[in-house]
């Protein structure tokens, strides 16, 4: 217990401070960090340092190496600087490294090396140059503030949505200010700056002078300014060895040390786990640490190697050559548990499990005592939670069997807590692995959630770890499995040694169907590697013809996304790629393609109807195929023409394509149609009247309308009407002129060819039952029955009925005997019916 807490250095009377090695490095540095241009991401991430940089005067003509290491020393990446001078190197939310050049240029880097992007701070920013930078993270994203030559403030608060806004001019400014940083207030990023001993805040609209509450006088000098992890807190160092430390708004004095060193530190930085009572800071100098708080005294250390800071959520991060080590203050478990003579319910219950295992009896007395205190559930949940704070994987097993020795006499403890704390343990212990070099704590991975710490795994191309970790927590194949597969697939096409059936082969047999993962998207990357051919290969694998055709067509592809839009049976695919060809081939080899293609073609055929018509001819004409040619011509006469004489040359066009297509019937219908137009455009000459586009049979019944009955007959004779449609059409005109006269005179002609049922059902129709009867004795015995009922003459229709003796004709008589006038011929055709049966 001694021997554990030996590390320990208390900060006053509330909090404890520990540092404790993370890796022993191993990077092999040529220079000191001091020489450097030095960046390290937080959450553990990886180290960015610029060799050789331009402002070392022996080192003038030579070119700077960028280099990129985990956090435990090993090798990521490394790179000869081409491009500008640097100012300052950070890096993003997303793990991509900014190197701010001083001609206002930012070109961002992925953690291999390799070239991501480019963007400019502005013109005004190029002809001033940049005189020092910050980058900072915000909720938004990842932010860049510069200061310029003009001595002013540029920044943007997310660089993926890059947005520049010009902070206002500081009053007086003269030269560079002795310190400044990039705060953020209220969701809005500020700028906050020294100049002598005034602190100026700059917002969007103003720049206001600010003083911290409560500052000891006789400052004449801000040397040196530090905000906390969340932006809540700041630090200010005085040229008078005084630190002021207070919130972010310089409303609120937390505490005020005097360090009784007046030289600028090289570093500052706030040291405090979420939710501490007890604020710390962390300043560095060249061969000393100083840990300062609300306390009378300080926690110092001497640095043997010059060292660099990285702030964390709950620490701070230490690296030097030789070494890594994490700076936090020691949880509230974990100090009641290990504390000298600690009573805490977790400390007692540590203590039984050691002494159950050496088979002592105080382990039953430690635990009686914890249960009569009824604290048994708060020592399991204290033991659970100080293994999570735990780095060494000997105490965390230490604390955890504490943990489920002490479940074991509880009846209702839920295991949750304890089934996940080893679960994140285990994954925690996995990435902290020299070879991984991620040292999260678990404050760290909660905040940082499975998710991105996974992202990071494969940013890092460490797929097989990634996909433990999925199954090992069982995380949905579409958030775990299936999406680092995806991302090993995309890394998998870059690999250019590699043949291109070797890497498709490769990426079916891993990923087959895996749910989730679209080969399209695989593609696309071996496309824009341009690795075209292996791109079609991969898109074989793609089940989704609806994710294969756009990425043919940017291909240039464009016949095989056809194929594929046709075996998929989506029309509206077809068209997308059919336009596409059209607009990409000369006309005749687009109607060569769409011959090759039958189903294109009539689906082409279908959009050329309505929108392209005379592309629809030149297609009939290169197939020869004068049946539609002539069909087109018909239709064209009417949709197109309005002119006789154009209309008329037009079906004399479609009579020639159907004689050419041998369809007799067709050639001679469409003739006739040329000889009922010149006959309509001489009736309207002649007779007034609008007699163009009717029908034969609507011709005919104009001009009986009209009175023409005698051209209406010799119309019938040079087009062959048959009797039967004549005189049907003869006898409707009629009636609805109710010309009755001429209606008898009609039917006295010569024999009817259709019956007199016909006239009477018509005089029916316009009610005049008195032309109806004159009709009814002449309609035929066979129905005869049917005109008297049409006229109303039930009776004499019953006696037809009788007379012939037809159950039909009786029972429709019967059906239309309704009321007492009928009765009478009901009984009748009861009577014959009984008679029949008889017989």
């Amino acid at each position: 217990m001694d021997c554990y807490t030996a590390n320990w250095n208390p900060l006053g009377d509330s909090a404890f401070y520990r540092k404790y090695e993370l890796y022993s490095m191993d990077w092999d540095l040529k220079e000191e960090l001091r020489d450097c241009l030095v960046a390290a991401a937080p959450y553990g991430g990886p180290i960015a340092l610029l060799r050789n940089p331009w402002r070392k005067e022996k080192a003038a003509s030579v070119r700077p190496v960028l280099e990129i290491y985990s956090a435990s020393g090993l090798p990521l990446a490394s790179l000869l600087w081409k491009s500008g001078t640097v100012v300052s190197l950070g890096w993003s939310a997303e793990e991509e490294l900014l190197c701010v050049q001083e001609d206002g240029g930012v070109l961002v880097y992925g953690l291999h090396g390799d070239f991501r992007r480019h963007f400019s701070m502005g013109n005004e920013v190029l002809q001033n140059r940049i005189l020092d930078a910050r980058i900072f993270h915000t909720e938004f994203g990842s932010g860049v503030a510069i200061l310029t030559g003009a001595h002013r403030f540029i920044l943007s608060a997310n660089v993926s949505d890059l947005k520049l806004r010009r902070m206002p001019e500081v009053p007086g400014l003269q030269g560079a200010p002795t310190c400044w940083t990039a705060l953020c207030q209220d969701r809005v990023a500020h700028i906050l700056l020294a100049v002598g001993p005034d602190l100026y805040l700059l917002d969007q609209s103003a720049c206001s002078a600010v003083t911290p509450f409560g500052l000891a006088p006789g400052v004449s000098s801000f040397l040196q300014m530090a905000v906390s992890f969340t932006y809540r807190h700041l630090a200010l160092f005085t040229d008078t060895g005084y630190i002021w430390m207070g919130t972010a708004s310089l409303k609120e004095k937390l505490c005020e040390f005097n360090c009784n060193i007046r030289a600028p530190p090289k570093q500052m930085v706030w040291c405090s786990r979420p939710r501490s009572k007890e604020r710390a800071v962390v300043v560095a100098w060249e061969r000393r640490l100083m840990v300062v708080g609300d306390a009378p005294e300080s926690i110092q250390f001497v640095l043997d190697e010059d060292s660099y800071l990285v702030p964390e959520l709950d620490g701070v991060r230490i690296f030097s050559r030789s070494t890594h080590e994490f700076l936090h203050e020691v949880p509230v478990a974990s100090e009641e548990i290990f504390k000298i003579a600690s009573m805490a319910p977790g400390a007692l219950l540590l203590e039984a499990q050691k002494e159950y295992e050496k088979e002592s009896q105080k382990a039953d007395e430690y635990l009686r005592e914890i249960q009569e205190l009824g604290q048994l559930t708060q020592a399991v949940q204290q033991c659970i939670e100080a293994a999570g704070h735990e780095h060494r994987p000997d105490m965390q097993k230490s604390l955890l069997r504490a943990a489920s020795f002490g479940k074991c006499f509880l009846d209702r403890f839920p295991p949750d807590s304890f089934v996940r704390m080893c679960q994140d343990l285990r994954v925690l212990n996995a990435i902290r692995d020299y070879h991984i070099g991620i040292p999260l704590t678990y404050s760290q991975y909660k905040q940082l959630t499975i998710q991105v710490l996974l992202d990071r795994l494969v940013l890092r191309r460490l797929y097989p770890l990634a996909i433990q970790i999925c199954e090992y927590l069982r995380l949905p194949e579409v958030q775990g499995v299936s999406r680092i597969l995806a991302h090993w697939a995309c890394y998998k096409v870059q690999q250019k040694d590699v043949s291109d059936e070797d890497v498709a082969r490769a990426i079916n047999q891993k990923l087959g169907d895996t749910p989730g993962v679209s080969y399209s998207d695989i593609a696309a990357r071996a496309y824009g590697c341009g690795r075209t051919e292996l791109a079609i290969k991969l898109l074989e694998y793609e089940p989704r013809s609806g994710e294969q055709v756009p990425l043919l067509l940017k291909m240039k592809r464009s016949k095989l996304a056809l194929s594929k839009a046709i075996e998929s049976g989506d029309t509206d695919l077809v068209f997308t790629v059919l336009l596409h060809l059209k607009n990409e081939l000369n006309r005749g080899d687009f109607f060569m393609t769409l011959r090759n293609q039958p189903m294109a073609l009539s689906l082409y055929r279908q959009f050329c109807k309505h929108q392209e018509l005379e592309t629809l001819k030149d297609l009939y004409n290169q197939d020869d195929n004068h049946q539609e040619l002539g069909s087109f011509h018909i239709r064209a006469s009417y949709a197109a023409e309005e002119r006789i004489e154009g209309r008329v040359a037009a079906l004399q066009t479609a009579a020639d394509a159907f004689y050419k297509a041998k369809n007799e019937f067709a050639a001679k219908a469409t003739e006739d149609q040329m000889r009922l137009l010149r006959l309509q455009r001489r009736l309207e000459d002649e007779l007034g009247g609008r007699f163009l586009d009717l029908s034969l049979h609507d011709t005919v019944t104009t001009l009986i309308l009209g009175g023409h009955n005698k051209r209406a007959e010799q119309l019938a004779r040079d087009f062959r009407i048959p009797d039967k449609r004549l005189w049907w059409l003869k006898l409707t005109a009629l009636a609805d002129l109710e010309d009755w006269e001429e209606l008898e005179k009609f039917s006295k002609s010569k024999k009817s060819p259709i019956g007199y049922l016909p006239f009477v059902e018509i005089c029916m129709k316009q009610h005049n039952k008195y032309e109806a009867k004159k009709y009814a004795s002449r309609v035929g015995p066979e129905q005869k029955v049917k005109a008297l009922l049409l006229v109303g003459d039930v009776a004499q229709a019953a006696d037809v009925a009788i007379e012939h003796r037809n159950e039909a004709e009786l029972s429709l008589v019967l059906s239309h005997c309704t009321g007492a006038t009928d009765g009478a011929t009901a009984d009748k055709i009861q009577r014959a019916r009984a008679q029949a049966q008889k017989k």
